[in-house]
């Protein structure tokens, strides 16, 4: 995984493109990643306007929990936060390890995605 809270969004992108049906958009300026229309996985901007973060949805409330101890993270805005997503900031010494970031991107996956999708992630 790449150094860096540039790396870690672009190992997050890589794999959250890698997973089934997964297409990247970008609406309001920013990179989203989506499954059947539906986001998965907030990637932000990408330049330096901002601090660089993930948000994902996390339903899994010990999974839900455990992000929400890394320092800076907090529920996301505009009330996505009251549906279990969680913005998780990429910076500092607190960042979580890249493959982490992949699994709670794989869990917002699973909770986003069709269910035909999801079987085709877990080789069915």
């Amino acid at each position: 995984m790449a150094k860096g809270p540039a790396g870690a969004r672009d190992a997050v992108r890589r794999f959250a493109l890698g997973l089934p049906g997964a297409v990247e958009e970008f609406p309001w300026g920013e990179s989203v990643v989506k499954v059947n229309r539906k986001v998965f996985v907030f990637l932000g901007s990408g330049d330096s306007t901002r601090p660089p973060l993930i948000t994902v949805k996390l339903r899994d409330e010990a999974v839900h929990a455990h992000a929400l101890t890394v320092a800076g993270a907090e529920p996301a805005g505009y009330g996505l936060g009251r549906s279990g997503w969680v913005s998780v900031p990429l910076t500092g010494g607190g960042t979580p390890a890249g493959e982490l970031l992949c699994e709670w991107v794989e869990e917002s996956y699973r909770v986003i995605a069709p269910k035909r999708l999801v079987a085709d992630l877990d080789g069915e």
